[in-house]
Parts: structure tokens; C-alpha cells; sequence
């Protein structure tokens, strides 16, 4: 049988590399899938890509909204008759540059995607979970909530922020059957990372990330499907006795 057969599941900021990942092993394993994020064009585009079946369904909204958050929760519960594996994957590296001159605005919207949104998921599919005896969430944090790095300090303050949030969540959740835990990717090949370095240098992106191989102990960067496959485990009834952690998956950039 496959690993998530019969379980619904809600992934939060689903066009990324790592949401439109997740929910295709998601898919591959028997759950059935709500991809949420801010625009409907690329929600269905990403839908199109992953097959466009009955198993996946999507809902446009943005990470910070509270009434929408609330609405993606019921959606899913309508589409799918419950849920079961949240996956709050949502998020922004913002601006690239000392904090000396970040605005509060600048600020704001850096913690609002990447905490508030969180939160908010958290807070409104925790009733689902728990009329189902229980479940997964599992939240997006990164190797910048174990580190800092210059000119990303909203972001890494967002990212531990969400590291914090993850075991106060695992702990009041836990009389629920709720298990919370964090991913923390490291140097992933994708989007935002390719975007940073373009911030940092954009005549030479190739050079920022060359400079960056000899902090990997894999010497590589991790690919959207590896991450995939630990949001399967953690979504899976295999992580039943993990909640509360930060699983980093970065190549061993922390430890070298």
C-alpha cells in the first residue's frame, strides 16, 4: 500500500520547487491534495503539471491572510473529507541588503509570509487534524534559523522565528495526536536561492554559488525532490514518534 493512502493534505506556497515536489510524492503515495498559494494562474498551471485529477484541488490565497487561510482549511475538508498532512510551505527571502537600510515595511512583509503565515495554518487546520484523531504539520524553515548570513537578516530572523513556533506548536499540540515539525533546507537548487545570488551579484549569480561549495560537505546543491521526500516521511505515520524538531537537510552545511 502506498505510504499516504486515504490521508488529505494542504501545502501552503504549492507553484514553488519544494511545494510542486511535495505534492507531486504527495500524489505518487495515495494522498489527495490541496495546493495553495497566491496566484490561481500558477495554482493551475501546477495542477496541470502534477495531472490534474481528482486528487489535487486548489485554492488562492495569500499566506497571511487570515480569512483566507481559514477558507483553504474548509476547502480541503470539502474536497477531500478531511485532513490530515499540512504542509506550511510558504515563503519570501525579501530584500538583499544590510539592515541598516531595511524599511519597516521591508521588514514586515518578510515576517508576515514567513511567521504570520505559519501561525495562521497552524492555528486554523489544528481543529481538522485533531476531528481526525490526529495528524502531521510539518512547516518550511531553513539553515538561516541555525545560522545567519549578511544581508538576509529579516529572513533569518523569520527563519528562527519559525524554529520557535515549530516546538511551542509540538508541544501544545501533542495531547491532539498533532505532530510539528521543521525542515531546514540548506543550498537548494531553485528559484529563491538562484534569486538571492542575483541580489548579491547579478552580473556573476554563478560566482556567488561557486563561492558557496566549499561550505557544503556534499560539495552539491540539494535538489526540491530530496526535500520532497522528507516531507514524506515527517507527513507519514513512519514520523510517529517525531515532533518538536528541526530536521536540517543541508548537505551538512552547519556541520562543516
Amino acid at each position: 500500500m502506498a505510504r499516504l493512502t486515504g490521508k488529505g493534505a494542504l501545502i501552503t506556497g504549492a507553484t514553488g520547487g519544494i511545494g510542486e515536489a511535495t505534492a507531486k510524492v504527495y500524489l505518487r503515495e495515495g494522498a489527495k491534495v490541496m495546493l495553495v498559494g497566491r496566484s490561481a494562474d500558477k495554482l493551475a498551471e501546477t495542477r496541470e503539471r502534477l495531472g490534474h485529477t481528482d486528487a489535487t484541488a486548489t485554492f488562492a490565497t495569500d499566506a497571511a491572510d487570515e480569512a483566507g487561510v481559514r477558507e483553504s482549511v474548509a476547502a480541503t475538508i470539502a474536497a477531500f473529507g478531511g485532513l490530515d498532512i499540512v504542509f506550511a510551505n510558504a515563503g519570501t527571502e525579501g530584500h538583499v541588503r544590510p539592515l541598516t537600510e531595511l524599511t519597516t515595511d521591508d521588514y514586515e512583509q518578510v515576517l508576515r509570509t514567513n511567521v504570520v503565515g505559519p501561525w495562521l495554518t497552524i492555528k486554523h487546520s489544528a481543529g481538522a487534524l485533531t476531528e481526525r484523531g490526529g495528524g502531521s504539520m510539518i512547516v518550511t524553515s531553513s539553515i538561516a534559523g541555525a545560522v545567519g548570513f549578511p544581508g538576509l537578516s529579516a529572513y533569518v530572523a523569520s527563519k528562527h522565528a519559525v524554529n520557535g513556533l515549530t516546538k511551542t506548536a509540538a508541544i501544545e499540540l501533542a495531547p491532539a495526536n498533532i505532530r510539528v515539525n521543521a525542515i531546514a533546507p540548506g543550498m537548494i537548487d531553485n528559484r529563491m536561492l538562484h534569486s538571492i545570488a542575483g541580489r548579491i551579484d547579478g552580473d556573476h549569480p554563478d560566482a556567488v554559488l561557486e563561492g558557496v561549495m566549499p561550505n557544503i560537505a556534499l560539495q552539491r546543491l540539494g535538489r526540491s525532490e530530496e526535500i520532497a521526500e522528507l516531507a514524506l516521511f515527517l507527513g507519514s505515520d513512519e514520523s510517529s514518534y517525531c515532533t518538536g524538531s528541526v530536521h536540517l537537510m543541508d548537505g551538512g552545511y552547519v556541520a562543516a
